[in-house]
């Protein structure tokens, strides 16, 4: 018999349904069932694709004995982790506090009020290596609920006075200036691990915002340091098995410090990172490797991350076949089988042996990079073969929901790689993609946000309605109608409407309607996904430069002034935080383009912009109702020809008709010095 889950439209949710374990979903039923029952709330937190999630489902969740224990003495709620960061944040603070450590799938007891009183992650089904089984962890938690009451409650209060303490709004210092941006970047080059690169040791993660910041950080100051941490560490990612060699895109994270075995999981929002990191590299290296590595991945996300409708798909999961990676991995006979007189270049390019690098199978790398390039018509024949064989296999589970943050991240990537490599294929999908979010996703002027199988549920967090917002600014840039501007404006509006308290002079990440919990988050730092303040921070500032809206400003500064004396104490935490302290220290590069759209001279001068790396870009770029409003072009225009005019921190160039002009206008206003 199914139970609650299996009306909810979460694929992590569904797959649950059918378990012996009485769950319910977050809501006032089950929340109120746990008052009337006094019982205490057994929350379990995780997602689709997470392995380890999958294993305690396995061992646990499906064992009628187990059941039983969660049935009889508890109120057993499942929660979508991507649905509800929220929830998610609120709990797995709990969790560290307790244990030190945090991740998925997460276990959390409660008290019927919401309180956590004891927590962990992952619970073996027997005891092992010091771990306690679940059925223990359940029959003292009990226990303990019957007999101990007062304990209980003595860990709830001192969770709530932790609450109390972190959500409490400290007094704001002066915002971060060059000095501040310069000692976070000294920061990360602690962090730097110089032999396999990359920031910090195993399990090593992406890690793609701070890597753009340090791409920021180089083209304001010539540093050619930081160039070489972003440009060597996004190489040796792409190099690695971390990379899908045959299929294009970027698994969560790497076991090993090498980048070699992946976690096998592909999460949207690590890929849209990566793409608008592997765009702006090739805009300041040109290193023709990072752009077919950037556009393998996008190719990846279109062929298999696309709902037909448009939007882009969440995840998929590391498992197939029970097992962790087998979809993705070969033996040297199957690839000797498979590749023909091609198999000799391409095991020697991707170290493909006898004995395998994965219990026994090949994850596929780059061993040799002189090999691989010389090799590049093999392996792209390889590529194709290989795809084409592993199509057959069991696929991993895919998780079709549409989250608003995510695509938003993704849509903006997109529409960069586009306009930088003047892809119109990829224009398309960014820009339907960016459609679908606006019809199917916003509702009144707020972002809801999930969607599957045409229904959108949950109100946006603050991380949704930002970062669509910058997706539609991205896109506006791409193909310059000025509807995308106007609608980030409205989103932009909708963030200080909705999650901006004046009082405080910060951002919350849930709305003043959401319901009511036990604290009210507002995290600061980037996780996985850049933080809902540092995405609302960076819409802001644009929104101040596009329409000279100086509340705008005056918000982000107050935000980046909350958040400044963190930036160097932990500037990879704060990644995308920095690349709005950036633009809101060293100023953002505004580029003016009269004329009209599509003529040959105007699309001269756009090409000019693209082609180079510029932090912080304001674009705007036609004549007449397009750029009416806009503070960039007042008392510009009508000279008869395409005119350009480059501008920043108040100070604008010459007014220039040609590429090379411009070319040199840009490298004037963005400090950029080529390495």
């Amino acid at each position: 018999m199914s139970n609650r889950l299996a009306n909810e439209s979460s694929p992590y949710l569904r797959q649950h349904a059918e378990n012996p374990v009485d769950w319910q979903p977050w809501d006032a039923v089950a929340l109120e069932r746990a008052h009337r029952e006094d019982k205490p709330i057994l929350l379990s937190i995780g997602y689709a694709a997470c392995h380890w999630c999958h294993v305690m489902a396995h061992e646990s969740f499906e064992n009628a004995a187990t059941a039983a224990l969660m049935n009889a003495d508890f109120v057993n709620i499942k929660v979508d982790r991507e649905e509800r960061p929220d929830l998610d944040g609120i709990y797995m603070q709990a969790v560290q506090a307790m244990t030190g450590h945090g991740g998925w799938p997460m276990t959390v007891f409660l008290t019927p009020e919401g309180v956590p009183f004891f927590g962990g992650t992952y619970f073996p089904p027997n005891d092992r290596h010091g771990m306690p089984s679940f059925q223990r962890i359940l029959g003292s938690v009990a226990e303990a609920w019957r007999t101990r009451r007062g304990q209980i409650t003595e860990s709830a209060d001192a969770l709530r006075k932790m609450y109390a303490t972190e959500s409490a709004v400290r007094p704001a210092g002066s915002g971060p200036d060059a000095a501040a941006l310069a000692d976070a970047f000294r920061g990360i080059v602690r962090m730097r691990e110089p032999r396999f690169e990359g920031l910090g040791g195993a399990p090593k993660f992406p890690h793609a915002m701070a890597l753009d910041f340090c791409l920021r950080h180089w083209a304001r100051t010539g540093e050619p340091l930081a160039l070489e941490i972003a440009h060597k560490t996004f190489l040796a990612m792409a190099r690695g098995g971390i990379y899908d060699q045959v299929g294009g895109g970027f698994a969560r994270y790497s076991t090993d410090a090498q980048w070699l075995v992946p976690h096998f999981e592909k999460m949207l929002y690590d890929n849209a990172l990566l793409a608008r990191l592997g765009v702006h590299l090739w805009q300041a290296t040109g290193d023709a490797e990072v752009r077919r590595v950037t556009e393998e991945t996008l190719k990846w996300v279109g062929r298999e991350m696309t709902d037909a409708a448009g939007g882009f798909y969440s995840s998929l999961d590391a498992d197939s076949e029970g097992e962790e990676g087998l979809f993705y991995v070969w033996t040297e006979a199957e690839l000797r089988s498979a590749l023909g007189a091609d198999f000799d270049a391409c095991a020697a390019a991707w170290g493909v042996t006898a004995g395998g690098n994965f219990e026994g199978r090949n994850i596929l790398f780059v061993g040799a990079a002189a090999v691989a390039a010389r090799s590049a018509d093999a392996i792209g024949r390889a590529r194709e073969t290989l795809y084409a064989i592993r199509s057959k296999r069991v696929w991993p589970g895919r998780d079709e929901k549409v989250l608003a943050s995510w695509n938003g991240l993704m849509i903006r990537g997109m529409a960069e790689a586009a306009r930088v490599f003047g892809d119109a294929g990829l224009l398309r999908s960014a820009v339907t993609a960016a459609e679908f979010v606006h019809r199917e996703m916003v509702r009144d002027g707020r972002v809801m946000r999930s969607w599957m199988e045409g229904t959108s549920k949950i109100p946006g967090y603050l991380e949704d309605h930002a970062a669509v917002g910058l997706a539609y600014v991205a896109v506006y840039q791409a193909t310059l109608e000025r509807v995308w501007l106007d609608r980030a404006r409205q989103l932009a509006d909708a963030c200080v409407q909705w999650f901006w308290v004046e009082a405080d002079s910060v951002f919350f990440d849930t709305a003043h309607d959401h319901e009511a919990l036990i604290t009210r988050p507002r995290d600061v730092a980037d996780n996985a996904t850049p933080a809902g303040s540092s995405l609302a921070a960076e819409l802001l500032l644009f929104m101040a430069e596009y329409f000279g809206d100086t509340a705008a400003r005056r918000r982000a500064e107050l935000v980046l002034a909350s958040t400044s004396e963190a930036l160097a104490r932990m500037p990879v935490m704060l990644g995308h935080l920095l690349g709005a302290a950036d633009m809101a220290v060293h100023g953002a590069v505004e580029v003016a383009v009269s004329g009209s759209l599509g003529s040959e001279a105007t699309s001269t001068l756009l090409a000019a912009v693209s082609e180079r790396y510029v932090p912080s870009l304001v674009l705007a770029a036609g004549e007449g109702a397009g750029v009416e409003g806009l503070p960039i072009f007042e008392g510009r225009g009508g000279e008869g020809q395409a005119t350009a005019y480059v501008c920043r921190g108040y100070v604008c160039g010459l007014p220039v008709t040609g590429a090379a002009e411009l070319a040199g206008e840009l490298v004037w206003a963005a400090g950029i010095r080529r390495a």
